[in-house]
């Protein structure tokens, strides 16, 4: 290990490192060279996704208190001991202000995301490095140690990466706004995030939840991902309000699934709080046996009339901006009683002149069941037929919804296949330019 000179306007070597470990508890010792303190905690200053933290200073505990000197008072860090340029230091008690970050207190031992692996990982130590203008944290140990608490002697290079590798994922409620300035967990999959939600406590998930808040679609795509207990806990932590616009948001079916978990108490309360024509279709969704094709179907569906064009059906699909895309791959065609009389795929549509009837291009028999099939024959049907969505009808022929394949391979695959752990791979550490 490499030890310091003198930071601030002073100079030094160009690559001086110091690891968080080597520097709690060391004394702090005045120019005099009487030790006057302990170092207890290192304060920075987050500046975004792509630039390390600034070290604005340290908390030193000197006689009973804990005390405040600002990185400018510092003359030397080394490992082992911190040098002040004075013998005098600001005596009153430490306060932290807005911003703000404790490497120990908010970070050691805490949990981050791996942005790159979107998963949750938890930081040992942390190396802080001279950049030339001052210190800041340049990496992090992800790998607890056996038996010490030492940091980079190790040759397991993938537990040692860089900081702007990581989401930082703290509690302190005075860093939040800071925090949440870098928006990287916005950019990951809602199925990732559900995972992190899924594999975070209780305090870790409410801080992930507000990282995707501001996008209040990918927020309800996030809860369709979820298992039924993780949204239930979820849910139960958020006012009537926030959940019934919540739930507005989501797929019905999602949605009826969702309120199914609420406490009792709460069902009636959220519902007369959804917008009304969400209600009626989760109202609608929760008179069905859930393990059924009306429990699992999607009461969102295209249709277009059989007196129309291929590009009028195509206008119907251009249209429907709000539903999931799956349920956009064939156009349900009804006659004037709202009877389903057949189905066209959008690529039949796509590969036709725009003044083709679509009763030339449709499927005139097409599979369908009613809201009482099991769910298993619909998984056989689809299978045996290729289908990538069945209309689910009444007595009478007319649309009730549709059950897409996505929504069978959901309800199928065992909870433990779907949330098991990933393979094992390799991540590379990146390399920034200092």
């Amino acid at each position: 290990m490499t030890e310091s000179t003198t930071v601030g306007e002073h100079t030094g070597p160009e690559a001086t490192t110091i690891s968080l470990s080597d520097l709690l508890r060391a004394p702090v010792v005045a120019s005099a060279g009487e030790t006057i303190g302990r170092v207890v905690d290192v304060t920075v200053r987050l500046r975004g996704p792509d630039a390390y933290p600034e070290v604005t200073g340290l908390v030193a505990a000197m006689g009973g208190r804990r005390v405040f000197v600002a990185a400018r008072t510092v003359d030397q860090w080394r490992p082992g001991r911190v040098t002040l340029t004075g013998n005098a230091v600001d005596l009153r008690s430490f306060q932290r202000h807005d911003g703000e970050v404790l490497l120990r207190a908010d970070v050691l031992g805490h949990r981050l995301i791996d942005v790159a692996a979107a998963e949750l990982v938890r930081a040992y130590d942390v190396e802080l490095e001279h950049t030339g203008r001052g210190w800041s944290p340049v990496r992090l140990d992800t790998r607890r140690r056996p038996r010490f608490f030492g940091l980079f002697g190790s040759n397991d290079v993938a537990s040692v990466r860089d900081w702007r590798s990581f989401e930082p994922l703290i509690g302190d409620g005075r860093s939040a706004a800071a925090r949440r300035v870098a928006g990287r967990v916005g950019a990951l999959k809602p199925a990732q995030i559900a995972d992190l939600l899924e594999d975070a406590d209780r305090a870790e998930g409410f801080e992930i939840l507000d990282r995707v808040r501001s996008n209040p679609g990918l927020e309800a795509d996030v809860f369709s991902e979820l298992d039924s207990d993780k949204a239930s806990q979820l849910l139960d932590g958020m006012p009537d309000a926030d959940v019934a616009g919540l739930l507005g948001r989501m797929r019905a079916d999602d949605a009826a699934d969702a309120i199914v978990d609420l406490r009792q108490s709460r069902r009636l309360r959220v519902l007369d709080l959804m917008p009304a024509p969400q209600r009626v279709k989760v109202t609608t969704l929760m008179g069905f046996n859930p393990d059924t094709a009306g429990g699992l179907m999607n009461t969102d569906v295209t249709t277009c009339a059989a007196t129309a064009t291929a590009g009028e059906a195509l206008a119907v699909i251009a249209a429907a901006t709000t539903l999931a895309p799956e349920a956009l791959l064939k156009v349900h065609v009804l006659d004037e009683g709202a009877h389903l009389v057949g189905l066209v795929s959008v690529i039949a549509l796509l590969q036709s002149e725009p003044a083709t009837a679509v009763v030339a291009l449709m499927d005139s028999d097409p599979s369908r069941v009613d809201a009482a099939v099991d769910l298993a024959d619909v998984a056989l049907l689809m299978a045996d037929y290729d289908l990538y969505l069945v209309p689910v009808v009444d007595d009478e022929d007319r649309v009730l919804g549709v059950v897409t394949v996505d929504d069978v391979l959901q309800a199928t695959i065992p909870e433990d296949w779907r949330r098991r752990e990933p393979a094992p791979r390799a991540v590379r550490a990146a390399r920034y330019p200092s």
